[in-house]
């Protein structure tokens, strides 16, 4: 505000500080129209209204007032009705006037009125604008005192900026009320323009009606306050509801179809302004991602209920902002499922333990989405860990009886990037003890079922993870991954693995197998998840030097590789090496058909064969190297772990006590045991040798044929039978890959094809196996964990 306009309102507020002091009752509600369009004029509530008796001062009885006449509008006046003449009110005697002061204000009923421009409807965390006019004030009103008044509950007041022209130069901010006061040097209390626009963010799923306002406006030429009557206030709220384009106040397929008809459009397009209310991600276009947000909207708001089976993360979300589910009942309903599925009926027995605090900390994310909004898509979403990952409030095992107690002090690195997006840690998944074999069976957590035949073992090292998420105990989880232990499970049980590049994500709290393989991973039922969990787990650590490598080499999400037509002119190399294909008719069937199915979606599949390939594969796992060594690191490290209070301080300490680990595990652990020193040629050569080999001919293979990705079965054969060779590839080399449904065996059990790729190709990888899935949906759920009754969710 200029120093002039400081000059001429000074005198001016002060007056309408002393001189108003009353608070004006709520108001009418008006007509609805398009937010974004020219504000109709309403029909103003006409008040029949007699002049008020002069007051006597000690000057010359000034003449009344004349009542303000209401500014023409372009609609039919309806017949005022007459309203009875108030009684007189006996006067006061006033207070003398210094002469210096020309004219009396007096406080006069005005017809003004004030219209508030906004949406229909809300939902939670949604932040929306009200946009404040007014009009039949008279053309010298200068000045005006708005109260708002809302219900706090339901609404958090953000913000207030004034139009051009309007200076606010008072606000004061009160639960449930907002009172500003604006001065207009620009005529825009009197031309009907937008005055004011106030911010608000929706705590809760409602519409806009509590939301009421006053206002006190002051003339220049005399100083007379007016006062706005009481059911005098027009309110006209927009059909804004985010994707209701046809104006009926939902959204229903009618939307789609307009939005449908006008794909493609930018903001520069005359017929923008039919669907811009359907730009969900704001870039000024009508693209895919709007498509399919609207077609998700559709879903939720045309009264279906929520769907826990095979529930992704955006549906999820989609529901819980639809006000169709809240954090604290779907976790409710994957601890009804554990209970019922884990430890009975079928006894999965995937889990270890679950987190005692997962409904507290359910509701308190469900609060904090209210009053903040989401902290993005993993807000209050029920994740699964490995039990070889360091998390605060649960113990962490790696599956061994020696390590029950084990409650670490710290969170692992991926742990905390989950718990800081608001994930919920809901529990903690059985494994293969210390992820050393792939049948996923330990002291503590005894045996994993495969759900879709449980006389078989689910694969493993990470079992228990894949295990859960196919039936459905969570929405996501982590595994880890040091010679298949991601890819396998995934396989074996119709879910999504992420390997990827060492040093993508963090292996800081992870209990160790061998850390020059080892990496933590997500696992889900789709693609699209698994893409949204890696945007979150994955980047630098300082407390793991590897992870220096990955900085400047990820996308800004990984989301953005989900594109349905992602296989189309892709080239990828079908490896043909019976040493990665394994022998398996079915396998090999099922191989076959992938490789038409995305020659269907324009890929260019070609049959290579990876040089070098038996040397690659006659090597083996370092983990019989560094295993004794990594596990008393970490056993030692008291950032990690409370080593006062855990029995064992070495692997020697739990082989010596007897019988505190899996007894079938004995003669692996001694052998690894009895491993002097890392500080042998026979290590270094391996880790020097097998690594270049392995890294060398991928890349000459992929160069030679100008390959996107190499595609092979995730396991040579169905669960029960050999895993195959398949999986050494990415460990030895480092490089990512992705393990993707296929199909099913005769049998009844599920196979996962894999694409590896180069270093950080995450992304395409993501695409091309997006692509692939969208097109086939393989994932079928397996039978033996069925849906559960609907019930009431107790309060935390």
């Amino acid at each position: 505000m200029t120093k002039s306009l400081s000059k001429n309102v000074s005198a001016l507020l002060l007056s309408i500080t002393l001189l108003s002091s009353v608070l004006y009752a709520p108001f009418g509600v008006g007509t609805a129209h398009a937010e974004g369009t020219t504000t109709p004029q309403p029909d103003p509530a006409v008040i029949s209204e007699q002049p008020l008796p002069p007051v006597p001062v000690s000057t010359p009885t000034p003449t009344p007032t004349p009542t303000p006449t209401l500014t023409p509008v372009p609609v039919p006046v309806p017949v005022p009705v007459p309203v009875p003449v108030p009684v007189p009110v006996p006067v006061p005697v006033p207070v003398p006037v210094p002469t210096i002061v020309p004219e009396l204000s007096t406080n006069v009923l005005s017809t003004a009125s004030i219209h508030i421009s906004g949406p229909t409807a809300t939902r939670i965390g949604e932040s929306f604008d009200l946009n404040v006019s007014l009009s039949g004030a008279a053309q010298d009103t200068t000045a005006g005192k708005f109260i708002f008044q809302y219900n706090s509950s339901s609404f958090e007041y953000i913000r207030a900026a004034s139009s051009s022209g309007v200076s606010i130069v008072g606000e004061n901010n009160e639960p449930g009320k907002v009172t500003l006061v604006a001065a207009d040097q620009s005529g825009a209390f009197a031309s009907g323009r937008t005055v004011v626009t106030l911010t608000f963010k929706a705590k809760a799923k409602s519409d806009v009606n509590g939301i009421s306002a006053s206002v006190e406006l002051g003339q220049a030429s005399n100083g007379t306050v007016q006062q706005t009557a009481e059911n005098s206030i027009a309110l006209q709220y927009a059909s804004t509801i985010p994707g209701d384009l046809n104006g009926n106040m939902i959204i229903d397929v009618g939307d789609l179809a307009v939005l449908i008809k006008y794909f493609g459009i930018g903001s520069d397009n005359p017929n923008w302004s039919k669907v811009a209310n359907a730009d969900f991600n704001k870039n000024n276009v009508i693209d895919i991602s709007d498509l399919a947000a609207l077609g998700k909207l559709v879903l939720y708001d045309n009264g279906q209920p929520f769907k826990l089976l095979e529930a992704d993360i955006m549906g999820i979300q989609n529901a819980i902002a639809a006000g169709k589910l809240t954090s604290v009942e779907l976790v409710q309903m994957y601890l009804d499922r554990i209970a019922a599925y884990d430890k009975q009926g079928p006894s999965i027995n995937s889990i270890i333990s679950i987190n005692p605090d997962a409904l507290t900390i359910a509701a308190n994310l469900d609060k904090e989405l209210q009053e903040k909004g989401p902290r993005g898509l993993l807000h209050g979403i029920p994740i699964i860990v490995k039990d070889n990952y360091d998390t605060l409030g649960m113990p962490t095992s790696a599956g061994c009886t020696c390590l029950k107690d084990n409650n670490s002090v710290s969170d692992a690195y991926m742990v905390q990037k989950l718990k800081d997006a608001g994930a919920i840690i809901l529990a903690k998944a059985n494994l293969s003890e210390f992820a050393i074999n792939t049948d996923t069976n330990s002291s503590l957590g005894g045996q994993t079922k495969n759900p879709y035949d449980l006389t078989k073992n689910p694969g493993g090292s990470s079992g228990g993870t894949g295990a859960a998420l196919a039936s459905n105990f969570g929405v996501g989880g982590l595994g880890t991954d040091t010679g298949g232990s991601i890819r396998i499970p995934s396989s074996y049980n119709s879910v999504v693995g992420i390997r990827p590049t060492i040093g993508l994500t963090s292996r800081d709290g992870i209990i160790p197998l061998a850390l020059s393989q080892d990496v933590g991973g997500p696992m889900t039922r789709t693609v699209a998840d698994a893409a949204i969990m890696l945007d979150v787990v994955s980047g630098y650590d300082s407390n793991d030097i590897a992870t220096a490598a990955s900085v400047g080499q990820t996308p800004v999400s990984y989301t953005k590789y989900l594109d349905k037509n992602g296989l189309k002119g892709a080239r990828i190399g079908v490896i043909t090496d019976s040493g990665v294909t394994g022998n398996n008719t079915e396998v090999k069937a099922l191989l076959s058909k992938s490789v038409q199915d995305m020659q269907a979606q324009g890929a260019t599949v070609v049959e290579v064969s990876i040089p070098n390939i038996s040397t690659i594969l006659s090597y083996g796992s370092l983990s019989g190297y560094e295993f004794k060594f990594n596990l008393n690191d970490y056993l030692s490290n008291s950032r990690m772990v409370d080593t006062t209070k855990l029995p064992y301080h070495s692997l020697t300490d739990i082989i010596n006590s007897g019988t505190d680990f899996l007894q079938s595990l004995k003669t692996t652990l001694n052998t690894r045991n009895g491993i002097a020193s890392l500080e042998t040629q026979e290590y270094k050569d391996i880790l020097l040798y097998r690594t270049r080999i392995t890294q060398q001919s991928l890349l000459k293979v992929m160069a030679d044929n100008k390959l996107d990705a190499l595609l092979y079965p995730s396991t040579s054969g169905p669960t029960g039978s050999s895993t195959g060779s398949a999986n050494r590839l990415s460990p030895f080399s480092g490089f990512p890959s992705i393990s993707v449904p296929a199909g099913f065996v005769a049998s009844g059990t599920p196979i996962g094809i894999e694409l590896l790729g180069r270093p950080y190709a995450e992304g395409t990888l993501i695409k091309l196996a997006y692509s692939y899935e969208q097109a086939t949906h393989k994932r079928v759920m397996p039978t033996s964990v069925p849906d559960l009754p609907v019930h009431v969710v107790p309060a935390p």
